[in-house]
Parts: C-alpha cells; sequence; structure tokens
C-alpha cells in the first residue's frame, strides 16, 4: 500500500512537471502561435552597442534605430523588429539585390533569424549572435580592417597620386610615376615590377591600353582624364570596400564545394571542385551596354561542335542587310524564319557551349575571337561568357565528371552532339570590384558597368564620378 501511495505521488509529481514544462513553453508563443521573444535591459545595451559598431560592416552611412523598450508587449515587439533589421543587413545584406537589380539570382544566405534571436536572448548573447551573421572569412576581415584605417584618416581624403599642374607626357620624369605604374599593374595593364620615376616606353604603352580602353585619346599624355581613371581618393577607396563588403554579404556562405564561379567584373572564372581551387583562367563577358547579368545557373550539359541560332536582337542590329554573300561567308543558312550558324571554327560559339539552365538564355562557351582574351577589359560580349581555352576546360569537367570518353566521340563526330552531365554543377555570375593580391591585401580595380554607384548610394555613400569602359563593335559573337 505504501508502494502504491509513493508511485501515485511520484506519477502525480511527474505530471506536475510535465505540466509547468508546457506551460514555460507556451509562455514564449504569442496568441497567434509565433514566437515571442523576451527583452531584458541587458539584451537592448547589446544590440545598441552592436550596431554603434556597424562601421565594422561598412554600414556606418546607414541608420539603424533602436525602437521599443522592455516595458510593454507593444516596446517590446519593437525591440524584436529593430534587431531583425539589423540583423538581416549582417545575414543577407543591408540591400536587397533582386530589387535594386532587374535580374539577381545568385543564391543566397536564409537564416532563420528569429529562431536564432529567440536563441541569443534565452542564453544572453546578443551581441556574439550578431557578430556571427557576417561573413567569417579572411577576406571579409580584411576588408573591414581596410575601411577602417581609411575611416580614420582625417580632414580631407588625400588622393594616392598628387594632382598635375601639367599632363606628363611619354620619356619625363616624376616622382609620382612609381604610384602610377604601381596603379597600371594592380589594373593589369603592366606587367613589370620597375617601379622607377622614369615615364618609360612599357607604362607609355600601359597607359595608351587604358585609354583606349576608356575612350580617352590614346597619345599615352596623362593629364587630368587619365589620372583620374587611375587615382583614387581615400573616401573612393573606402566607398569601393564598402560596397564589397554588401556583396560579400549576398553571398551563401556555404556554396557548393564543386561549382564555378565568374566574375564579372575582373572577368575571370574560378573552377572549384571538392571545396579547392581546381582551374583559374580568363572569360570576356558582355560590355556595359549588353551586360552579363548576375545568375546562378547550373551547367548541365556539354554540347560538341555547337551551332549557333542568332538571337533576334542581334539579328536585327547587326547582321539584316548584309546579304547573301555575308551569311555564306560565315557559314549561315536561314531556318524557320531564324539565322542558324553552322557547326565549324567560324562558330561565334566556336568547338564547345557548356548549357546552362536559365530563361535568359546565358551560357559559357568558347570563341573563334582568341585575341580579346589578351584584352586587360574583357567587357566585349554580348552577354555570354566566352571562356580562354574552352575546348581544354571541357575536357577537365568531362574527365572530372567521369565522361571523359564519351565527350571524346561527341567532338570526334564534327557534328553538334549533345552530352549531358551526370550531375549539374552550379555556376555563380557575381560582380566583385575589390580583389585580392598575393599577400592577402584588398585591391580595388575598375567598376565596368558603373554597378557600384547604386549600392555605394544605397549604403549612404556619396556617388563619385566613375569613367565606364567603351563599348565595342568587335564581333557578332554571344
Amino acid at each position: 500500500m505504501r508502494r502504491s501511495v509513493i508511485a501515485l505521488s511520484l506519477l502525480a509529481l511527474s505530471f506536475t512537471l510535465t505540466g509547468c514544462d508546457n506551460f514555460s513553453r507556451q509562455s514564449q508563443q504569442s496568441s497567434t502561435g509565433e514566437l515571442r521573444l523576451v527583452w531584458n535591459n541587458s539584451a537592448v545595451r547589446e544590440l545598441r552597442e552592436a550596431i554603434d559598431r556597424r562601421a565594422v560592416h561598412g554600414l556606418d552611412g546607414m541608420r539603424f534605430p533602436v525602437e521599443g523598450s522592455v516595458d510593454n508587449a507593444d516596446g517590446q515587439q519593437a525591440l524584436t523588429q529593430s534587431a531583425l533589421r539589423y540583423a538581416g543587413a549582417l545575414a543577407r545584406g543591408a540591400i536587397d539585390p533582386g530589387k535594386m537589380f532587374s535580374i539577381y539570382t545568385v543564391p543566397r544566405p536564409n537564416p532563420e533569424l528569429r529562431a536564432g534571436l529567440a536563441k541569443a536572448l534565452a542564453g544572453g548573447d546578443v551581441a556574439e549572435w550578431l557578430d556571427s551573421l557576417a561573413p567569417q572569412d579572411n577576406n571579409y576581415r580584411k576588408l573591414s580592417a581596410t575601411y577602417l584605417a581609411l575611416r580614420k584618416q582625417q580632414g580631407v581624403p588625400t588622393a594616392a597620386i598628387p594632382p598635375m599642374a601639367e599632363p606628363l607626357k611619354p620619356g619625363a620624369s616624376d616622382k609620382r610615376l612609381p604610384a602610377i605604374k604601381g596603379q597600371l599593374r594592380a589594373s593589369d595593364y603592366l606587367q613589370q615590377t620597375d617601379f622607377g620615376e622614369r615615364y618609360d616606353p612599357a607604362t607609355v604603352r600601359a597607359v595608351q591600353h587604358m585609354q583606349a580602353d576608356y575612350g580617352i585619346n590614346p597619345d599615352g599624355v596623362i593629364g587630368k582624364e587619365t589620372l583620374e581613371i587611375l587615382n583614387l581618393t581615400d573616401a573612393e577607396k573606402a566607398r569601393a570596400i564598402a560596397v564589397a563588403m554588401e556583396r560579400l554579404r549576398w553571398l551563401d556562405r556555404n556554396p557548393p564545394a564543386t561549382r564555378v564561379d565568374v566574375n564579372l567584373a575582373s572577368a575571370r572564372l574560378t573552377y572549384w571542385r571538392d571545396g579547392k581551387i581546381a582551374d583559374t583562367r580568363k572569360v570576356v563577358v558582355g560590355e556595359p551596354e549588353t551586360e552579363t547579368p548576375q545568375l546562378g545557373s547550373p551547367i548541365y550539359r556539354l554540347v560538341a561542335n555547337p551551332t549557333w541560332t542568332v538571337p533576334r536582337s542581334i539579328q536585327s542590329k547587326e547582321i539584316e542587310g548584309k546579304g547573301a554573300g555575308y551569311l555564306r561567308r560565315n557559314n549561315m543558312t536561314w531556318k524557320d524564319g531564324w539565322i542558324v550558324q553552322q557547326s565549324g571554327p567560324k562558330n561565334a560559339l566556336g568547338l564547345v557551349k557548356f548549357d546552362m539552365k536559365n530563361e535568359h538564355q546565358i551560357y559559357l562557351h568558347d570563341t573563334p575571337a582568341k585575341q580579346l582574351f589578351g584584352e586587360v577589359q574583357r567587357q566585349r560580349s554580348h552577354g555570354c561568357v566566352r571562356v580562354e581555352d574552352a575546348v581544354g576546360f571541357a575536357e577537365m569537367l568531362a574527365r572530372d565528371e567521369g565522361i571523359g570518353a564519351q565527350w571524346q566521340r561527341a567532338r570526334a563526330a564534327g557534328k553538334e552532339g549533345f552530352v549531358p552531365l551526370p550531375r549539374e554543377i552550379p555556376v555563380r555570375l557575381f560582380y566583385q570590384t575589390v580583389l585580392f593580391d598575393e599577400a592577402g591585401e584588398p585591391v580595388i580595380r575598375a567598376d565596368p558597368y558603373g554597378w557600384n554607384d547604386r549600392i555605394a548610394t544605397a549604403l549612404g555613400n556619396s556617388a563619385s564620378k566613375s569613367y565606364r569602359l567603351r563599348p565595342s563593335d568587335f564581333d557578332v559573337g554571344p
């Protein structure tokens, strides 16, 4: 009998404790079933201090007001919304690129911010949680440190290269030439490492190349316009770095280990295999009036000896009216109302095409215009991405995916052939104007599409005068 009473008492105690646990959990739910977050003064202080440190993320030009109080339900809700606004800026970016650009489909982070905030409030570590939301890689940290250092500069922002009273002509000597040569090298126009004070022939050629790219008379004379392209004030550097940090916040923190990344600003491709860089090479991307969009789109098959169905836009602007002789010379024929270029060495797609899944008809491909890979600013296509040694890159993908023999047979057939990949390879086409040198230091490159201005303005920075790459009319390829 005594055992039964004890057992009954324990059962009742167990039921009571379970009921208390349920009550405790339910107290964290609103009347609508939504998780309710409970703030105290310590958590509010952590939130305010974290937002006060937002310059670490280049966000000091934006306001993130902390609204509400701990005294009532409405105040608690306002505090939660204030925290989630700032958390979203760190986790996914302060700006929605899908709204800023007509096309943006690169995968973005999508963390459960409300659940994360609830856990942080329960554990009393709001500041630590907020710090964990931004990118944690070395590049982001380096950008942050550089931004803070530039921000500390007092007075009128200074230019790296002082202005000139008179234009600098070939053959002259000047103390500013080492800085000029350094910027030319950072921008890939100059290969030599002799940064002396003489304006030597190699540097003249580099300046002429840059002038031609930007529509300036390529006379090699460094005047006001040429110097403005080369020169950046501390404020302009900080502005570019703040934009670069925002762009990094847009990107998924854990991208696929095997993927292809294409930086449209630098016109370079990086092939990642199992988390390591397997290959990098030059590409040619869309020119300023036909920019390559920022896409996330996988390669799903290789096409050997492709034909090219000319898009209506290229057909109407660049081919119509050229006559039958032009079509014959370029191995083009009419088919069902479309101009189709047959397979062969003159085909605008070259000898291989990397078919991608997207509604914008954007893909990677070969090209007969190999000389464009020798350009510094390789924004020269109608929107698709031309790959340096595309045949070699296709062979690399085919070998890595275990379809090397099938690919070789398709190529040898001499006609258009399709080789599906056993698994799709994700491709990210993004835009980043700040790169990193061999020492890991940030290098600010050109903004060929002029896309940084709108981001900088949204981040609370003033727009700066920028020079756009001059569109070319080299060929009719995609």
